[in-house]
């Protein structure tokens, strides 16, 4: 039990919703504060793929080439999908000294000085997923893996497991799903690249155009299609959609694809339509079919390079650098003999997603029935395709573009069969049982439908959604929200939405709640907090007013002094728009209804900021008129103590429909409880009273024994796990016999002796031991 409540308490202090949104500084991110000893430091930067992660971490190369970082005189960046290839051992030399740089000379006394000065080198892995696929992560069986030849993988357990170079910096790039946490035991800091805001987008797509014929117009352009300007919160799909509007711009045409399928569709065409004849096409077809069956070998083992020789052809080889969907690398040697060694790995990921898809549509020995398997809907834990997340979306959208003369030349495949897919993905959709899917399941659904831009589909989904929608802890993307908010704009029905922990931004959230089909919604505060002042800053007072009608806040938990301060600015903003009188912009006298309906409140700071945050939450209190339930217990100890119980006492009075008050486990004392039983019965509705596992003693317990006679609302009194002795007990005793309300006073104390509290039992049956 002990083990199991410490586990609990593990869980709660590591919650990964207690993670707040705070923009760092690159000088910042070896920044680790009360960080003692010189073992290996460990930094873990999450992003999805596409978000801009190696282009961070070369730039953090190129800052300390340029003098910054000067605690490090060596630095090391590996692509992890180029030296996580199965078949290819290393020694760590050959890693550090063969694979990264080359020394001209010295290399032997390079690496002895590394092995002697460990904390002075970091070592960047960019896309740590690579490097596992479903396989435990192995321990180093090397005896000495700074000599011995070792995989990748062993290398990486060696230094993670702190055998070699302990007192370096690792530094690990990952996507948020790769479960990091599984395979490094400690991590000393997490932090998570979410891309682009709107304003950033702007910025990306004027700078790409800056100097361009056509600048003026291709932000308007990309801005018209919203979904493609969504997914230009990544800065990958940025980079494609500019490319694509700078084609469109140069032909004259007037629009951009609305989806992501026709985006990469002409993106292809316009990389080797231009160059291509008569006689190269047949031969390009030929090699693109190639390709991507390549992509979708690679896919399913979870890589995306591999050695060049292994290539089925030079033809495919030189197609595939000249239009720059490959990349060239070299392999380290391992003696000066040996050849060098080349490999191939596709320039991009959501590439390699789209030739996957492509792969899947032309493949011969893909039948009908086996093609809604790969769109991964049911309801199930885990997700077989999850490394090539975007293939479902492309096939999707693929199936549904047979018209399209390009795709035709593309996939090699008949209308007829095509039909037939699209048909038996239609019968597919219409029977799945949509109630049934998790919340990423349906957010993927949504998005693959999204991309067929079918009408039937759309509204289909739309009848089909349930009025209770939750995405609590479902990381919502730009391109998730324009989706899911354009199917509920298809529906009549009312929806509630559960948007917490969704890293929801502040453009999305202001999108969905502004539907007027949206009746209700919950959001973390400090999201919702953000739009209101957005809102009051742009004095839109209207949309003020209605998203305030609809967010609902009841029950809250306060985890974090941001938690409290959110708290604090709730009812600031509500007091601002209670004074604000009738003017021209339509603002009237008004009442939030999250803040008067909010019924129960939990504490749960834990003893650092326990103190401090109750002194700020106690200024508020009376802010909640409903208030039933306030709970103070908390699993890592709130220790407000003496002094948290005066400051909570002194607001009883406005407290007048507290019903439940949890003060359990929080170091009271004497001399708090003296002060919470002067004003205890002013809470006239209060029928719950814990103060278990406190430290009050007899002296307590009489001022409490007083003030029972005179709290006619109470029930239920927990007292017990104190300091009480049979002094105390018998005092309480003695007051109950004068209060018939209550029902049940829970009493047992270790310093009440056994047959003193089996004597009082019998006086009252309502002692409960």
């Amino acid at each position: 039990k002990n083990s199991a409540k410490a586990m609990e308490k593990e869980l709660v202090t590591c919650s990964p919703q207690e993670k707040e949104k705070i923009a760092i500084n690159r000088s910042q991110i070896f920044q680790i504060p009360q960080r003692k000893g010189l073992e290996t430091k460990v930094i873990v930067v999450l992003g999805k793929a596409g978000m801009g992660k190696s282009i961070l971490v070369q730039k953090i190369c190129q800052d300390w080439s340029n003098g910054e970082f000067s605690e490090f005189e060596f630095v090391f960046w590996f692509d992890c999908k180029q030296i996580s290839l199965p078949e290819k051992q290393y020694t760590l030399k050959e890693l550090l000294l063969e694979f990264f740089v080359k020394p001209q000379e010295g290399s032997k006394e390079i690496f002895q000085y590394i092995l002697q000065n460990p904390a002075k080198v970091l070592l960047v892995f960019d896309g740590f997923k690579g490097l596992h696929d479903h396989e435990n992560f192995p321990r180093c069986s090397a005896s000495k893996p700074e000599k011995d030849l070792c995989s990748i993988k062993e290398l990486l357990s060696a230094l993670i497991q702190k055998r070699i170079l302990n007192g370096c910096t690792l530094l690990f790039t990952a996507r948020p799903k790769d479960k990091v946490h599984q395979y490094v035991s400690k991590v000393d800091k997490t932090i998570e690249i979410v891309g682009f805001s709107p304003q950033q987008r702007e910025l990306y797509i004027t700078k790409y155009f800056e100097g361009l014929p056509g600048c003026d117009s291709a932000l308007k352009l990309i801005k018209e299609q919203e979904y493609l300007f969504s997914h230009c919160y990544s800065p990958v799909m940025c980079k494609f959609v500019c490319f694509l509007c700078e084609a469109v711009l140069e032909m004259g045409e007037e629009s951009l694809p609305s989806t992501l399928t026709e985006v990469f569709l002409k993106f292809f065409q316009q990389k080797i339509i231009p160059v291509q004849t008569d006689v190269t096409a047949t031969q390009d077809q030929e090699n693109l079919a190639t390709l991507a069956h390549i992509a979708w070998c690679l896919g399913e083992k979870h890589q995306s390079a591999m050695k060049s020789d292994l290539l089925p052809s030079k033809e495919v080889k030189e197609f595939a650098l000249k239009y720059g969907f490959f990349l060239p690398f070299a392999f380290p040697k391992h003696s000066d003999s040996e050849e060098e060694e080349f490999g191939s790995m596709f320039s991009d990921f959501v590439l390699q997603n789209f030739l996957c898809a492509l792969h899947l549509l032309s493949a011969e020995e893909l039948r009908n029935k086996s093609v809604t398997k790969y769109l991964s809907f049911p309801s199930k834990k885990k997700k077989p395709y999850d490394w090539l997340d975007l293939v479902p979306r492309f096939l999707a959208g693929l199936l549904f573009l047979q018209d399209d003369p390009y795709f035709c030349s593309l996939s090699n495949q008949d209308g007829i069969q095509s039909t037939k897919k699209q048909n038996q993905v239609l019968k597919y959709i219409r029977r799945l049982q949509i109630n049934n899917l998790c919340p990423e399941r349906l957010l993927e659904l949504l998005c693959c439908i999204y991309e067929t831009q079918s009408n039937y589909l759309l509204q289909h989904m739309a009848l089909r959604l349930e009025p209770d929608l939750s995405f609590l802890d479902i990381a919502l993307t730009p391109p998730d929200v324009h989706v899911l908010h354009s199917v509920l704009k298809r529906s009549r029905k009312e929806f509630s939405l559960d948007l917490r922990n969704s890293s929801i931004d502040m453009q999305g959230l202001k999108d969905l709640v502004s539907l007027k089909n949206v009746t209700s919604f919950r959001a973390s505060l400090s999201d919702t907090v953000r739009l209101w002042k957005s809102l009051e800053q742009a004095k839109d007072y209207e949309l003020l007013k209605a998203s305030a009608e609809k967010f609902i806040l009841n029950p809250f938990k306060a985890k974090t002094m941001k938690d409290i301060s959110n708290l604090c600015d709730l009812v600031e903003i509500q007091e601002k728009v209670a004074n604000c009188k009738q003017d021209e912009s339509g603002c009237t006298s008004y009442e939030i209804p999250a803040i008067r309906n909010l019924r129960k409140l939990d504490f749960a700071l834990g003893p650092a900021c326990g103190p401090q945050g109750l002194l700020k939450l106690v200024k508020i209190l009376a802010a909640f008129p409903s208030l039933q339930h306030l709970d103070l217990d908390a699993l890592s100890e709130n220790g407000i103590g003496d002094e948290g119980a005066k400051s909570l006492s002194e607001v009883f009075p406005t407290l007048t429909s507290l019903e439940t008050l949890n003060l359990s486990q929080n170091k009271i004392t004497d001399v708090g409880a003296e002060k919470l039983a002067t004003a205890l019965p002013s809470l006239s509705s209060l029928k719950t009273l814990s103060l278990y596992n406190n430290n009050i003693c007899d002296f307590g317990a009489e001022n409490l024994a007083k003030a029972l006679p005179e709290m006619t609302s109470l029930r239920v009194l927990d007292v017990q796990y104190n300091k009480i002795t049979g002094v105390g007990a018998q005092q309480l005793t003695n007051s109950l016999r004068k209060c018939p309300h209550i029902k049940n006073l829970v009493m047992w104390n270790p310093t009440i002796p056994h047959g003193v509290l089996e004597h009082l039992q019998q006086l009252d049956s309502r002692i409960s031991v």
